[in-house]
């Protein structure tokens, strides 16, 4: 009868290289061309890379921070909170997760809405925030939106909005499904008092949102590279079954085909957005202040990105005189 057999397959000598994990990039670290900052660095950039360009991710306090006149901000409809009327569970309870969110972010729900001014003039403004809840509109952001545009038809200030979201919040269902056609009549309203809205894209604006307020602005901006699209890429590969351009749904060929009205890297944001909101709600110029201050080489990089977007934007604009100038 054969003896049993014992096999020993422990390793002999140095052990085998262990298989990498893939590692997610830091915080700080730029995913396009690799170019590592300090955190001071970032606020100074304004979260802009100066070396490709790339925007990183921006919260809706630091978004504020970077759009109005220091000391200006005065938040309303602070403690609007999120209910649970279909008392929705999927892997957890809705009311779980919006107290996860709230515990990360610090934010009662997807938007902070409010007063400030920006380049002198008095504006209601409207910031999301896509780490709440990936940005979701459901009844509380809706709510908020449209008490932001009566305030702006109330107190006769321009609306300026930044978006950032994935679409509807789906735990709310059809309730949030409403907040479209809610904020859509918030637009109306403006425009039926005269008041101007400006309205600012940034990655990613997608689904309800997309679909909604945030495409109606009186003139609307996107940040250069930012998802632009109701469904993603990857959403309509899967269901077109078709090939779609590398581009699709970006900012840029969103741009072309005329859904936005111009791309503003962030260094220049402020001063477009106090620009057109001066020249919309009274025919007033806007006179150009310093975004930063001296902050020496971080600031001259800025500098030179600003410069050649500057220029780019000349270049797409029409030659209204014939004399190759716009």
């Amino acid at each position: 009868m054969a003896k049993e057999i014992s096999v020993d397959i422990s390793p002999v000598g140095e052990p085998a290289e262990q298989a990498e994990a893939p590692t997610t990039p830091a915080r700080n670290t730029c995913p396009r061309c690799d170019s590592h900052y300090r955190e001071d660095e970032m606020v100074a950039n304004l979260r802009v890379c100066v070396h490709c360009g790339y925007h990183f991710p921006v919260t809706a306090r630091e978004r504020i921070v970077q759009l109005v006149d220091e000391g200006t901000w005065s938040e309303t409809a602070r403690d609007l909170e999120s209910a649970d009327p279909l008392e929705f569970v999927d892997s957890r309870p809705y009311p779980e997760r919006i107290a996860e969110a709230e515990r990360k972010t610090g934010l009662r729900d997807a938007v902070l809405v409010g007063t400030a001014e920006i380049g002198e003039l008095p504006v209601a403004l409207a910031v999301m925030d896509f780490t709440f809840l990936g940005g979701s509109m459901g009844s509380v952001v809706g709510e908020k939106v449209f008490r932001a545009a009566e305030l702006a038809v109330e107190r006769r200030m321009p609306l300026v909005s930044v978006a950032s979201s994935g679409g509807a919040r789906m735990q709310e269902g059809v309730l949030a499904l409403m907040q479209m056609a809610k904020t859509v009549a918030a637009v109306e309203e403006l425009r039926e008092a005269g008041r101007p809205f400006i309205s600012v894209l940034a990655h990613p604006t997608t689904g309800g949102v997309a679909a909604s307020f945030a495409a109606l602005g009186d003139v609307v901006i996107a940040e250069p590279g930012a998802l632009l699209s109701f469904s993603g890429p990857r959403v309509v590969r899967q269901t077109t079954r078709e090939d779609i351009p590398d581009d699709f749904g970006l900012a840029e060929s969103n741009f072309r085909h005329g859904h936005i009205d111009m791309i503003t890297p962030r260094p220049e944001l402020r001063d477009m957005v106090a620009r057109l909101a001066w020249l919309l709600a009274n025919g007033a110029p806007y006179r150009r202040t310093p975004l930063l201050p001296d902050l020496g080489a971080p600031q001259r990089a800025v500098g030179r990105l600003i410069g050649g977007a500057r220029r780019r934007f000349t270049d797409l604009l029409p030659d209204r005189d014939g004399d190759g100038t716009a």
